[in-house]
């Protein structure tokens, strides 16, 4: 098994008495997709949170390629490389797609006031490619406010790229994508991990998408890890079938 690039051990999270996520451990090995998985309210997004430094956690320990990353923040943990889209787009809506594109490029570098220094045409073209590699690029110049929800998702993707992230967190991809559009979008997902080497970290609640993505799976539910194992295995797991059926 290649080396983990993330290692959350023994995470809780709780807010205001209410647990959130309760002694959870996983491993999300460098070079592949591992997809996370369980009903809603189960604690997938906390967690998510947790990683990438959006709030601290009660306890536990998160590690990104070896580096106690669960005292840093938000932008430091970008900095390292470590990266999450949202169930919601974060997009600029009144910027076109190239000048998203182009914002995006500092999360990596060094200050705030890079924001506002000007872009070079190696940083023009690179946006341009990214925006074709999700099939945008026939609406770069459209204001991205005027683009439907699953192509917001795909140039909230291609920003993310333009950061160049080493490990790349997703929080439900295809929710809300046109279902004609969902293999294009596994299919991009599946060569940014082979052609660009990033990691993948994928909360997703189609399980066809997921099984065509994810080589390992761990499934919450109630806050606390269920089970975890191949797709076939996490597929036929009654614990699993259970929890998404509303046993208990």
């Amino acid at each position: 098994m290649n080396n983990s690039v993330i290692e959350v051990t023994d995470v809780s999270k709780s807010f205001g008495g209410v647990v959130a996520n309760r002694n959870i451990s996983l491993t999300v090995p460098d070079g592949e997709i591992t997809g996370l998985i369980g009903p809603n309210g189960s604690g997938k997004t906390t967690l998510f949170n947790s990683i990438v430094g959006y709030h601290p956690i009660d306890q536990g320990s998160i590690k990104f390629e070896g580096q106690e990353i669960s005292d840093l923040n938000v932008q430091q943990i970008a900095r390292l490389g470590l990266l999450r889209t949202f169930q919601q787009t974060r997009i600029y809506g009144k910027m076109d797609c190239v000048k998203n594109m182009l914002i995006s490029v500092p999360h990596r570098k060094a200050k705030w006031s890079d924001m506002f220094t000007d872009y070079s045409a190696e940083d023009l073209e690179k946006a341009e490619h990214l925006l074709d590699f999700v099939g945008l690029y026939s609406k770069r110049k459209l204001l991205s406010g005027d683009l439907s929800f699953g192509q917001q998702k795909l140039l909230e993707f291609a920003m993310a790229l333009m950061n160049e992230p080493k490990v790349l967190l997703l929080d439900e991809p295809t929710a809300g994508i046109n279902p004609t559009l969902i293999n294009g979008l596994i299919d991009r997902l599946l060569r940014a991990n082979a052609d660009f080497g990033i990691t993948l970290l994928v909360i997703e609640h189609n399980m066809r998408v997921i099984m065509n993505l994810a080589r390992h799976m761990y499934c919450l539910a109630h806050g606390e890890l269920l089970a975890s194992g191949a797709p076939e295995e996490i597929q036929n797991d009654q614990r699993v079938i259970d929890a998404y059926l509303g046993a208990h």
